[in-house]
């Protein structure tokens, strides 16, 4: 079958043959339907992330069950799967009181492909970009089949990180102020979850006019251009000079990082979301917080896959969630790195991989 290869920091990515093993216990062999590219997709291939070689990448992307291993109860045969990244135990303390993001023994690297006789690893527990996959059970979540493929994809990254960090972590209230840095597919989330959540103000904050563009769509109330005199000051502006309730850092950049702490009101609580890369450090003044303020992370949304991901896909066969209007642009997997270059020069939302034939 054919798939996505990462061989070498900072190299196109090859398209090329591969094996996939069989399913064995606890195993689910899914079909892949369609795959969305993520930013995270790119950490991996510019050595944000350090990772093994040779790689099948991507990870946010759905199917049909093809096949299922000894022991797989919660799916059979001819489901429509979401994949979730987080492959968790099932059975630890975090896991048994509902938190899977913090799963005390989580798997480690698989091993799923064979490339030209010898062993490749799989990416994030899914490896999406590729005809068929083979995953933990816990990372195959069934959803209604009237979601289309393309728009079940992007719940499994984008849209539970985003959406998640405002329900799950940050919890926000209706009437809450929120400001969120950076607009891009995380950040839309972001601000289509204060939606829900009933935000009164959503303020997105971004340096590139397409992404203020799309967070209009996406339901901010209010769009500051970070190139365009100083971003706090105009947030503050914008509520009163008090600040917001709930700040979002949706890039992984200190500047945001620190403009987001800065642009909380008193009592406000600061979501750091985007991934910086190792090692980088932030830096603030500890008695900025002396007023009940919070810096607070966020993993994947904080998610509970096998709740959220068919209450997501339920909002948005009610209409409820934006998924249709994320999609920017449909590729060929061939066109992979295409893809990867218009979304670093900020043309997507999100850019999807029609897998299936």
């Amino acid at each position: 079958m054919k798939a996505a290869v990462f061989h070498e920091k900072g190299a196109p990515i090859a398209v090329e043959e591969v094996e996939v093993a069989d399913p064995g216990e606890g195993e689910v062999r899914i079909a892949i339907q369609s795959a969305g590219l993520c930013h995270s997709d790119i950490s991996a291939i510019n050595g944000t992330y350090a990772m093994p070689m040779p790689m099948v990448i991507g990870h946010e992307g759905a199917g049909i069950v093809e096949s299922v291993g000894p022991g797989v109860r919660s799916v059979k045969e001819g489901d429509r799967v979401v994949l979730s990244t987080l492959a968790n135990c099932g059975h630890c303390p975090a896991c048994d009181t509902g938190h899977p993001t913090l799963c005390y023994e989580p798997p480690g690297p698989r091993k799923p492909f064979t490339f030209r006789g010898e062993p490749a690893f799989q990416f994030a527990n899914a490896s999406s970009f590729s005809e068929q996959t083979v995953v933990p059970e816990s990372s195959a979540i069934k959803v209604p089949k009237e979601i289309p493929m393309a728009q079940a994809a992007l719940i499994g990254c984008g849209i539970i990180t985003g959406v998640g960090a405002v329900l799950n972590r940050a919890k926000v209230d209706a009437g809450d102020t929120m400001a969120v840095f950076g607009a891009g597919g995380i950040g839309l989330n972001i601000i289509q979850g204060g939606v829900l959540a009933g935000a009164t103000k959503i303020i997105a904050v971004d340096l590139l006019p397409s992404t203020l563009e799309w967070a209009n769509e996406f339901g901010a109330t209010h769009i500051v251009d970070g190139r365009d005199g100083d971003a706090v000051e105009k947030v503050k502006e914008l509520t009163g000079g008090r600040g917001v309730t709930h700040a979002f850092e949706a890039v992984g950049h200190v500047k945001a990082i620190e403009q987001a702490l800065d642009s909380l009101a008193p009592g406000g609580t600061m979501t750091i979301v985007g991934v910086t890369g190792l090692g980088v450090k932030a830096e603030f003044v500890a008695n900025a917080l002396r007023l009940d303020k919070a810096i607070q992370g966020c993993r994947y949304g904080t998610a509970r896959p096998h709740s959220d991901f068919p209450m997501l896909a339920e909002l948005y066969l009610a209409g409820r969630l934006k998924i249709d209007e994320l999609i920017t642009r449909h590729y060929a997997l061939d066109d992979i790195n295409t893809a990867i270059e218009d979304l670093e020069n900020g043309e997507l939302a999100r850019g999807v991989f029609d897998i299936a034939s």
